[in-house]
């Protein structure tokens, strides 16, 4: 009897997954595996928060495959040394996995791919987790795009996002040792800082569907709600895309097919946030360094100024005295995850107005969210920094007191993550008056706000 071993990666789910339908369809035996690489060199380990999702997404799918009739095969080491060994093991004739887009990522899967063909074994990869290859659409000089609006509607004029796949009704394969999966110390111990991730989110296939039925209900006014972060207004959903647990195939044709005319505008707004997910990793693609290196070199000029550690560790722990920025760093600490908007005010608060280089911030954000995606989170930050592709042009300083008046007029998301403002006779400017427990200002908004121009000015003067 031939046997197919499946690979799983960042697509922790069984539906709308090529690779386990492939294997599903050759009538063989399969084994399913998923392998923690933690040595591979370029692989940029998991942060804390998004380790403890993979936990509990792993458990998640060991329990789906188990139902299908087979169980995940867990070994930890270097996908290169691991993935030929288990395939000795198990004799299988061939292999199947979903592309990734990192370079260190498909430099082991085409090693990977040569050693299998030179064994006699049949490796085969699929696209599942980008709607568009990064190669597929690009610019007129066959470039990678630089502007998102441009890069988007090529992309809606290329091809309409492919169907869904359905799951495999059933599987069948031998039962091979595995790893035990509390052994890889993926959880926080001490301390347990993650009750608010288990009071927050349901990691899995199940909970990612869940997801999108809840936000598909209310989607009627999304385009305006996103902007408020004390209203449920975004999808929430990008955890689930992060680890695979729903395609993006599936959350594109679910909003279309809910949509209607009432939602129109609604459902664009939408579909441009997938959008800016395939964009960001166009950007990776073809600069694989995007988390470490300016995307526009004259950026690596730029100015910047040493910060005390006092300052960044008050933003980190939200502790600056900014209320919009304290509750946004606080919202991440307690859940894993931050409101778009807030990030953005977050890190222009870092790079613009502590003068702190977006590396650090982009470090940090990868610790601290269960969402971190290699390609959003670096292009994310180089766009607030002004150094990334399609940026923020560097004199948009957003102002926290502002956008927390105008986002959050009544305070209630203040409240909700920084409670001793409930005190506060001025919740958004709290140094106006009385607020017992919270902290001084760290900066003055002026002042470093005209320090930050400063710097931008003279590195457009070099």
């Amino acid at each position: 009897m031939a046997l197919t071993l499946v690979w799983f990666r960042d697509d922790l789910r069984i539906s709308d997954n090529p690779a386990l339908v492939a294997a599903a369809d050759r009538g063989d035996d399969v084994v399913a595996c998923y392998v923690l690489d933690e040595e591979t060199d370029g692989i940029r380990p998991l942060g804390s928060a998004s380790k403890w999702w993979l936990h509990h997404s792993l458990e998640a799918l060991a329990g789906t495959l188990e139902g299908l009739g087979i169980p995940l095969v867990l070994r930890r080491g270097a996908a290169g040394e691991v993935l030929p060994q288990l395939a000795d093991e198990c004799s299988a004739d061939a292999v199947t996995w979903n592309r990734r887009y990192g370079l260190a990522e498909r430099t082991a899967d085409a090693a990977l791919k040569e050693s299998f063909a030179a064994r006699g074994v049949e490796a085969t990869s699929y696209q599942a987790n980008l709607m568009y290859e990064p190669w597929e659409v690009t610019s007129g000089s066959d470039e990678a795009y630089r502007v998102f609006t441009p890069f988007w509607r090529a992309c809606l004029a290329f091809r309409t996002p492919r169907t869904p796949l359905p799951a495999p009704a059933s599987l069948r394969g031998p039962h091979l040792a595995s790893d035990d999966l509390d052994t890889w110390g993926l959880l926080p111990t001490a301390p347990d800082w993650a009750q608010g991730l288990r009071d927050t989110w349901t990691p899995g296939e199940a909970g990612a569907h869940a997801r999108l039925d809840d936000f598909l209900s209310r989607l009627r006014g999304y385009k305006d709600n996103r902007d408020f972060p004390a209203v449920r207004g975004t999808s929430m959903l990008s955890p689930h895309l992060r680890f695979g647990e729903i395609s993006p195939f599936e959350v594109w044709h679910a909003a279309q097919d809910h949509g209607d005319s009432s939602t129109a505008d609604d459902l664009r707004a939408f579909g441009s946030e997938l959008g800016w997910r395939e964009f960001s990793w166009q950007l990776l693609y073809f600069n694989p360094e995007l988390a470490t290196v300016n995307y526009r070199p004259e950026f690596n000029a730029f100015a910047w100024e040493s910060s005390t550690q006092s300052e960044l560790k008050a933003w980190q722990r939200g502790r600056t005295g900014y209320p919009l920025i304290d509750a946004g760093m606080r919202q991440m600490w307690e859940i894993g995850w931050m409101h778009n908007r807030v990030r953005m005010a977050t890190a222009s608060f870092l790079i613009k107005n502590l003068m702190i280089d977006w590396r650090v911030g982009e470090r940090w954000f990868w610790d601290c969210l269960v969402d971190a995606d290699a390609a959003s989170n670096a292009a994310s930050w180089q766009w607030v920094a002004g150094s990334g592709a399609d940026a923020s042009p560097y004199f948009r300083i957003f102002n926290p007191v502002l956008q927390s008046k105008k986002f959050d007029p009544d305070g209630a998301f203040l409240v909700r993550f920084v409670p001793e403002l409930a005190d506060a006779e001025n919740v958004h400017e709290p140094w106006k008056g009385v607020a017992p427990g919270y902290p001084d200002r760290v900066v003055d908004l002026k002042e470093s706000r005209e320090r930050a121009l400063r710097a931008y000015k003279a590195l457009s003067e070099c």
